[in-house]
């Protein structure tokens, strides 16, 4: 079972990493993810996420308090409010973008009800 806990991280890890290139896909997410699959794996991959210079502090800071900071609140903010100007620029369905809307929305309100970092 540890390996299919690695073998998920791992690919947790691959899709952060291809978050950081690509901005509709969401990194932090994924490296908390594979947090809490390393954690059930292998103590080094944990450790070596948890000690990360750029991923490490998010994680903690999550996995401690449950808090997002402050600068990842504003980018989300600003990333979720170019992917819904795009769905309008795109001319999207009215019940789609209702849809996306509402999604959105409660995802805005979980993000700024977490604690800062």
């Amino acid at each position: 079972m540890r390996v299919i806990w690695a073998i998920l991280g791992l690919i947790s890890v691959g899709l952060g990493l291809i978050g950081v290139i690509l901005p509709l896909i969401p990194t932090v997410p994924f490296m908390l993810l594979a947090a809490f699959f390393f954690a059930r794996s292998s103590e080094r991959l944990h450790a070596w996420l948890v000690e990360h210079p750029t991923f490490g502090p998010s994680i903690v800071d999550w996995q401690e308090r449950g808090a997002i900071s402050a600068k990842a609140k504003r980018i989300a903010t600003l990333s979720i409010v170019a992917v819904f100007l795009l769905a309008l620029i795109m001319g999207l369905r009215p019940m789609i973008l209702i849809v996306q809307a509402i999604t959105l929305c409660l995802v805005m309100i979980f993000i700024w009800s977490r604690p800062n970092s």
